[in-house]
């Protein structure tokens, strides 16, 4: 059976949706190659945090067009240190000849080349609930990527590199965590209370 591509990203966006804790598709499916030098560790640093820039930023402008202002902030604001600190590693590391990573090496929403109408069904069906999950399930992938690197790389300087940007994670996995826990719980459909859990007053 031939399987679209618009096929393939729909059941993305289905898998995501159903998921009772979102994850990120393709974050990190990389992680056990060996991180040997400075610019490998730089290079996987900077595609984190461009793609979390990307991400919030939609984020962002899907809860402003759905009237959730508080989250919309919360988005805007991580968007805006997301690309600071991309900024910065830039900055940092301009000497370094930075090696490429697959595309979609750390993608939040896709597997492979990002589906329009994929996409769409994915921020049509999010609350604010789902897309604060998906967001900290990536914050925790990336920590949790650093960590490992901090642990196993053989370089002391690229172990200490790792553990300070873990660190730097920590703090947006803080955020994250907060605003979910003000968040109302999400819906759970049952024989006595079936619904549509995107309706505003079953997030």
């Amino acid at each position: 059976m031939n399987v679209t591509t618009s096929e393939t990203g729909t059941h993305n966006a289905l898998s995501i949706l159903d998921s009772p804790h979102p994850v990120p598709v393709g974050a990190n499916k990389h992680a056990r190659k060996q991180i040997d030098s400075t610019a490998i560790l730089y290079a996987h640093a900077l595609a984190i945090e461009l793609e979390a820039q990307t991400r919030y930023r939609e984020l962002a402008a899907h809860m402003t067009d759905s009237g959730n202002d508080a989250v919309a902030e919360l988005f805007g604001r991580l968007a805006e240190f997301e690309g600071e600190h991309a900024s910065r590693l830039a900055k940092k590391f301009q000497h370094l000849e930075v090696p490429p990573l697959a595309p979609g090496e750390y993608a939040w929403l896709d597997s492979g080349a990002p589906v329009p109408e994929a996409r769409a069904f994915v921020y049509r069906m999010m609350t604010p609930h789902m897309a604060l999950a998906i967001a900290l399930s990536a914050e925790e992938r990336a920590r949790a990527f650093f960590e490992r690197v901090g642990t196993e790389a053989r370089d002391a300087s690229i172990r200490e590199l790792a553990v300070e940007f873990a660190r730097e994670e920590e703090a947006h996995i803080a955020w994250v965590s907060d605003a979910i826990a003000r968040q109302p719980q999400p819906y759970q459909p049952s024989e006595d209370q079936p619904g549509d859990p995107a309706i505003e007053q079953q997030r």
